[in-house]
């Protein structure tokens, strides 16, 4: 049986990171991509080499060549621009938006039955750019961000309360941004609702940091930005996807009628699988939780009207 092809876009913290943990979970062959002529090449050799210590049995290529990639059964894509001092956030759509057009162009063209699976920022509408691009299903190509926002807002929870991580179940909503809405009343440690463990001052704090997670560790680091919890996030969608695990993630998926969304793509619980996203769980929310999601979707469509002006 031939085994899972892994194409990860982008040889950078996040892209090297995120190859790293596939390849040590065996999720199938790597290929690791980037226009930096010998970077993935470089990198893929040093985690090869490491194999042997670890004892996985895959292989890892780099490659500045997308036909290397051809045949993936996910592809990864994390290449991109770090917003920079003195850029606009209109630059950064720009400059983000042809690198996603160039990729998921080559992609298409080599592996025309992947699912996609966005990394790059300001990532709702990498996703939905990706999307119009490929002119793949929707159910094909999905963005990570709900995942990384959820284990944030666990950690701070767990942190807080001094218990195990793993205990902690969390559930973060819309954009990847500061519209993002985490829902406090679906969080809990094991089974029990963190609103009988906590204050509502203490929550609205988390909540708080939440949003702001990014931006503390770009904060603390002072160059560069997160890619530990990040590289974790993307692996834990792609695993379900090649394992067929059926695992409930938030994701930014199409939206096609449920929580009242349509044609967006945001922050919601899906269900990945082997075919990709196989549905969206609605969960039945208050009215100020619905209406916090509707305003993040309207930030996301107010975005994709910016970038259609840049076309």
């Amino acid at each position: 049986m031939a085994r899972n092809k892994i194409t990860v876009v982008g040889a950078g913290f996040v892209g090297a990171t995120t190859a790293q943990r596939l390849i040590e979970k065996s999720l199938g062959d790597v290929v690791l991509i980037d226009i930096v002529d010998g970077m993935p090449q470089g990198k893929a050799l040093d985690m090869m080499q490491a194999g042997p210590v670890e004892g996985y049995n895959g292989t890892i290529v780099g490659t500045n060549d997308y036909a290397d990639t051809a045949g993936s059964d996910v592809v990864v894509i994390t290449a991109g621009l770090p917003r920079k001092p003195g850029m606009t956030r209109s630059d950064l759509l720009a400059k983000n938006a042809a690198i996603i057009t160039g990729i998921t162009e080559q992609v298409k063209k080599h592996s025309p039955n992947a699912i996609l699976v966005c990394v790059t920022n300001p990532l709702d509408i990498m996703t939905h750019l990706a999307q119009q691009v490929s002119g793949f299903p929707h159910e094909r190509v999905f963005g990570m961000a709900g995942v990384l926002d959820s284990a944030r807002f666990r950690a701070f929870i767990a942190m807080e309360l001094n218990v195990a991580p793993s205990d902690v179940h969390a559930m973060v909503l819309g954009s990847h941004g500061d519209s993002m809405v985490p829902l406090a009343r679906f969080s809990t440690v094991s089974g029990i609702s963190i609103e009988k463990l906590m204050t509502p001052e203490r929550i609205e704090a988390l909540v708080d940091r939440t949003r702001k997670g990014g931006g503390e560790i770009v904060q603390l680091l002072k160059t560069g930005s997160a890619y530990y919890a990040p590289s974790a996030s993307v692996v834990a969608m792609v695993k379900s996807i090649l394992l067929d695990e059926k695992s409930v993630l938030p994701c930014c998926a199409y939206t096609t009628g449920k929580y009242g969304l349509d044609g967006v793509y945001m922050g919601v619980p899906c269900r990945l699988g082997r075919s990709g996203l196989e549905e969206i769980l609605e969960l039945e929310l208050t009215d100020a939780e619905r209406e916090a999601l509707h305003a993040s979707a309207k930030k996301i469509n107010e975005d994709i009207a910016d970038l259609a002006k840049m076309a």
